[in-house]
């Protein structure tokens, strides 16, 4: 299954950070006929630029329903493929892409205060400083109308309990609604992502400043 309006987006995505000299770890689509859905994984290498951030993933979600409620919104799309189906999708569902952002923190601790005997991330002094960036990041995407999580795996030893993974994740949602034509949709995906990186360093900075304020302490 094709998907040519998302796949146009993949493209000026793809140049977008080319041009910016962004160094990039993994940039891949995906497709799942089975559940009319397809996506755009990217992974953004941070390990130059941060010491407690490995990496930035943003995987944006698309599906069948969407890019044909768009194709009919969009100018110039009548020879769309979905639209020329025999029994096309009928749906009221809003073109709205889902964008989720994982900062994937390095598995080993950056200083012996906050690590276990292994290296990785201490429950104990982990627990106090993802709740204060969980707090910092409210207050950093208070506009933003999204969920944040922390996703963590935990393992242990005889002597203690250690994080071996340690990632945090926003869930944003922008809708395409009121464009009508191709090229406002680059302009709006282009605009949001770049939107995104700059909160994304922003959320960067403030839990590299309180890691650093945990290893003070």
């Amino acid at each position: 299954m094709t998907y040519p309006i998302f796949n146009s987006v993949i493209n000026r995505i793809e140049d977008d950070l080319h041009n910016r000299e962004i160094s990039i770890n993994t940039f891949r689509t995906w497709n799942e006929d089975r559940i009319n859905a397809t996506g755009l994984e990217i992974e953004i290498d941070l390990r130059r630029s941060s010491d407690f951030i490995k990496a930035l993933s943003i995987n944006l979600d698309w599906d069948r329903f969407r890019e044909t409620v768009l194709a009919k919104q969009l100018e110039g799309m009548e020879e769309h493929p979905f639209l020329q189906e025999k029994h096309m999708v009928s749906t009221s569902i809003s073109p709205d892409i889902d964008i989720e952002i994982t900062w994937l923190f390095n598995e080993k601790a950056h200083h012996h205060k906050l690590a276990a005997q292994n290296g990785y991330h201490k429950v104990e002094a982990a627990s106090l400083w993802m709740e204060e960036i969980t707090r910092k990041v409210n207050d950093l995407l208070a506009d933003d109308d999204i969920i944040t999580r922390w996703h963590v795996e935990v393992e242990g030893t005889k002597s203690g309990k250690y994080l071996s993974a340690v990632n945090l994740i926003s869930y944003f949602q922008y809708t395409l609604v009121d464009l009508t034509s191709l090229n406002q949709v680059h302009q709006f995906v282009l605009k949001i992502l770049h939107e995104l990186l700059v909160k994304s360093n922003k959320v960067i900075k403030s839990a590299e400043q309180t890691l650093e304020s945990q290893v003070a302490a």
